[in-house]
């Protein structure tokens, strides 16, 4: 049912299709709570929020509201490694356990750092089942990582790390500088950029995080693990934790509604949990799209962000039915698929149900985008894209 929704905000002359469309979404039920900010040349041009954090609609979105945006996160927990990498404090081409030795075990001795960020690794999932909620603790986490044998022989393929993604990548960050990834992109990236965007949220901040809300359930009689293709193949893996697959998105399990507890938020879980606003989202891709530097502050060298993005793989992935997928170092590069603008450097990280962070270098665009309201589908939104083809419309 169409409703008027409250829309805040500003957005320039230039871009008012882009407003347009992020209205549209609210009138027709696709969103319930969302925020859209973009930059052109490190500025910002669009930074538009609007309707509601309840499905009643009684609390409203504000500028500052902070939600969970899944693996969206992995964009900033990649930057960690790549700061490490620029320092030479981390090399990708050396063995991971030269940094983490126990990670030897199970034929991985000589298995290389950069493809633990460009998913070639073969350990999307574990073998073990592990208790409900054992996400939660960094040590049950990496060490059944450490013990895990690869699901494939590491570089000769590829398959979305989901989950592991952030545990592999940050104990080899927490190895090396002796922070917690969390605490590493703080220090590092958030606090010099003031990005509102935490990986680990302290309780003095719930108050203004949204809850995540189920994605429609399918109509009824409808299968999706039916569906011909990649979709149905992955939804029909995804239910049965005895497949790599099913491994890779419910070992541990978790409760439902846990995305919504202090537990959750309070964890460091650097695939997946990343609370944050899209002005933040926006600024930090600003950053990357610029070289690295934004206001004087410089994060990154731009060599180290040519490196990111350079392309490691494209084609069938493994874990996602087979679906097509292209990695840079961390990053998802842009593809038909994800039509991040119509730039083949374009560069970043959706998340699931719908968020979405990139950087454009060739147009000088930063994109944030985050919501409440969970949408079908693996890689970002329909909602989502539409802003960002009216975005290029207007450049």
């Amino acid at each position: 049912m169409s409703r008027k929704t409250p829309i805040h905000g500003s957005c320039a002359p230039r871009f008012a299709a882009v407003r347009e469309v992020f209205e549209k979404n609210f009138e027709s039920d696709v969103e319930l709570g969302a925020a859209v900010s973009v930059t052109l040349n490190g500025e910002p041009v669009i930074d538009l929020w609007g309707g509601h954090l309840d499905l009643d609609r009684s609390r409203e979105w504000e500028r500052d509201t902070l939600v969970n945006v899944y693996s969206t996160t992995k964009g900033m927990t990649a930057a960690c490694a790549h700061r490490l990498v620029e320092r030479g404090e981390l090399d990708l081409d050396a063995p991971v356990a030269e940094y983490w030795p126990e990670f030897a075990a199970a034929g991985k001795e000589l298995l290389p750092v950069r493809y633990l960020l460009s998913h070639q690794a073969g350990l999307p999932a574990l073998s073990k089942p592990l208790p409900e909620g054992a996400h939660y603790d960094w040590e049950v986490m990496t060490s059944a990582l450490a013990e895990q044998k690869p699901w494939w022989e590491p570089g000769t393929q590829h398959g979305y790390h989901a989950l592991t993604f952030g545990y592999l990548v940050g104990e080899v960050v927490r190895r090396i500088s002796g922070l917690t990834l969390g605490n590493y992109f703080r220090e590092h990236f958030a606090e010099p950029l003031d990005l509102d965007f935490h990986i680990g949220l302290a309780p003095e901040h719930d108050a203004r995080t949204s809850a995540l809300h189920a994605a429609p359930r399918p109509a009824a009689g409808s299968d999706v693990s039916k569906l011909p293709g990649p979709l149905g193949d992955f939804m029909r893996d995804m239910t049965d934790p005895t497949t790599m697959t099913g491994a890779a998105f419910m070992n541990p399990r978790q409760k439902e509604g846990a995305v919504n507890t202090r537990e959750w938020r309070a964890a460091e879980i650097p695939a997946a949990n990343g609370h944050g606003t899209a002005r933040a989202i926006a600024r930090f891709y600003a950053a990357l799209a610029s070289g690295g530097e934004l206001d004087d502050v410089r994060v990154l060298e731009p060599q180290t962000i040519e490196r990111a993005l350079q392309e490691q793989v494209f084609g069938p992935d493994s874990v996602l039915g087979q679906l097509p997928m292209r990695f840079g170092l961390g990053f998802m590069l842009r593809q038909d698929m994800i039509p991040i603008g119509p730039n083949p450097r374009a560069f970043g990280h959706p998340g699931a149900g719908g968020s979405i962070g990139f950087a454009d270098p060739d147009a000088g665009i930063g994109f944030g985008f985050t919501m409440n309201q969970m949408q079908m589908g693996l890689v970002g939104s329909a909602g989502a894209f539409a802003m960002i083809r009216a975005l290029f419309d207007a450049l």
